[in-house]
């Protein structure tokens, strides 16, 4: 009752508004709140970030930090070899840059393939469908600091996974403790967490192929892996390259998974670009927002690209499929 009266109060007005302004008006009046929610939250400090990045000092007001222009991009891009983060006068920036690197490389790798093999089982007519898609998709439902705590408390010395070494006769393993198994199950942790979403689009996909194909493809007996390269795969092609970039942006953008788990550590072996940024602006005793303002305008150019290229190739699957 209560929304009826203000919708009866408001409709004289809105009738006079659209007489004056026409319907571009009516579309002007919808859209303000939005977008004044989004200058609020998205676009102001956008601004305020990049003013931070050249400024200096480790003062949080504005008024009390010095103007220095491009000095903070300088400080993390001087390098005397970029493929040696020791050489850098910003080591611990191009050590997150290349743990981020290698993170995407193998994680986006690894989501890519475990989603597609488990949208094609899922796809399949196998008892209790409806529940296996639902498991799959649980974890994505979890926050990613749960997420993190559930494979802390498996991962550690008195944790499930050693409790399972030990019966089996070996010596249990601290495995958040070693580089390289810390990194793996970063990447792991990830992948259990974030699967299912990428699944879903995949399998949305998978069922939007016509059937007949397959029928055809069944009455020439056309072997499966024939099937699958010929016909689901290119047909599949704009749901992958979807799944593909969006993987590559929470790839660059990982954080909380990783923190929760590992910290960082050990040493800097799990550091990542999203973790420099929040060590520096933030954690750190001599903090320095402006350099971490400016490792996120970076990292944010990064993610600009990554859009671009998803804009790009779904643009063109839809001109493929307009064909």
């Amino acid at each position: 009752m209560p929304l009826v009266l203000i919708a009866r109060g408001l409709d004289p007005v809105l009738r006079l508004w659209q007489r004056c302004t026409g319907t571009g008006g009516m579309i002007t009046f919808f859209l303000l709140p939005n977008m004044a929610i989004f200058g609020v939250f998205v676009i102001i400090p956008l601004v305020l970030n990049i003013i931070y990045s050249m400024t200096g000092g480790v003062d949080i007001l504005l008024k009390d930090r010095s103007f220095i222009g491009l000095g903070q991009y300088g400080r993390l891009l001087e390098c005397q070899d970029y493929l040696v983060s020791t050489t850098c006068r910003e080591d611990q920036f191009w050590t997150a840059v290349r743990n981020t690197g290698t993170f995407v490389l193998f994680q986006v790798s690894l989501m890519v393939c475990v989603s597609m093999i488990t949208a094609l089982i899922l796809n399949r007519k196998i008892a209790g469908r409806g529940f296996f898609r639902a498991v799959f998709f649980f974890p994505v439902l979890l926050s990613p600091v749960v997420v993190g705590l559930i494979w802390r408390w498996i991962l550690q010395r008195q944790g499930l996974m050693n409790l399972i070494v030990t019966q089996l006769g070996f010596d249990p393993v601290v495995w958040l403790n070693d580089r390289f198994f810390a990194f793996s199950a970063a990447i792991g942790v990830s992948t259990w967490a974030h699967m299912g979403f990428y699944t879903l689009i995949l399998l949305a996909g998978l069922q939007a192929i016509p059937k007949d194909l397959y029928e055809a493809a069944e009455m020439d007996a056309t072997p499966a892996s024939r099937v699958f390269w010929r016909i689901t795969l290119p047909l599949l092609g704009p749901n992958l390259a979807v799944v593909l970039v969006l993987a590559l942006i929470r790839g660059v953008q990982i954080f909380d998974e990783a923190y929760v788990l590992t910290g960082g550590g050990p040493g800097t072996s799990t550091l990542f670009i999203t973790q420099y940024i929040y060590e520096v602006g933030f954690a750190s005793f001599l903090r320095n927002p402006g350099l971490a303002a400016a490792a996120s305008i970076l990292m944010g150019l990064v993610l600009v690209v990554l859009t671009l290229i998803q804009l790009g190739l779904s643009r063109r699957a839809e001109k493929g499929n307009a064909r």
